[in-house]
C-alpha cells in the first residue's frame, strides 16, 4: 500500500503492486491486529520515513539490498534476520532538538522510525548476510547458495 497526497485534502491510500510491504485489512480500526505494527511504535506523522525506499537486486551469486538512508549513522540502523527467512531493516531518525528562540520557516525533513521486511528466497545463505553503510546507503549482501548444475552423462549408443 502506498500513501500519496490527495488533491482534495488529506491523504489516500492507493494499492501499489510492487510493495514488500505487509498489507493489514485492519489497520484503521482501534484495536491492533497480529499484523498491524503498534500505534505507538509507529505514529502517522513519520509515515513519510517508515517508508524508507529500498532497492533488491538479484545478481547470479547474490541479493543486494539498497537503502538510501541520509543523515543515519549506522548505529542508527538494524538488519535482523527472523525466522521464516525475513530480513528486517529498521532503525530511526531523531527530530533535531527545537531551541526556544528558534523561527521554523520550514520543516520538511522527516524524522522517526522505519521498519521493512523482506522474505529471502529458498536459496539465500542467511547465515553469511552482510551489511556495510557508506555515505547514507546501506547496502545488504545475502549471499545466494550455488545451483548445482545435473551432471550430464554420455551414453554410447551400441549398433
Amino acid at each position: 500500500m502506498s500513501i500519496i497526497p490527495s488533491f482534495f485534502g488529506g491523504r489516500r491510500t492507493i494499492f501499489d503492486p510492487f510493495s514488500t510491504d505487509i498489507w493489514d485489512p485492519f489497520n484503521e480500526f482501534p484495536l491492533s491486529t497480529s499484523l498491524s505494527v503498534p500505534r505507538s511504535q509507529f505514529s502517522n506523522e513519520t509515515a513519510a520515513f517508515a517508508n524508507a525506499r529500498i532497492d533488491w537486486k538479484e545478481t547470479p551469486e547474490a541479493h543486494i539490498f539498497k537503502a538510501d538512508l541520509p543523515g543515519l549513522k549506522k548505529e542508527e540502523v538494524k538488519v535482523e534476520v527472523e525466522e521464516g527467512r525475513v530480513l528486517q531493516i529498521s532503525g530511526e531518525r531523531s527530530r533535531e532538538n527545537e531551541e526556544k528562540n528558534d523561527q521554523w520557516h520550514r520543516m520538511e525533513r522527516s524524522s522517526g522510525k522505519f521498519l521493512r521486511r523482506f522474505r529471502l528466497p529458498e536459496n539465500a545463505k542467511i547465515d553469511q548476510v552482510k551489511a556495510g553503510m557508506e555515505n547514507g546507503v546501506l547496502t545488504v549482501t545475502v549471499p545466494k547458495e550455488e545451483v548445482k548444475k545435473p551432471e550430464v552423462k554420455a551414453i554410447e549408443i551400441s549398433s
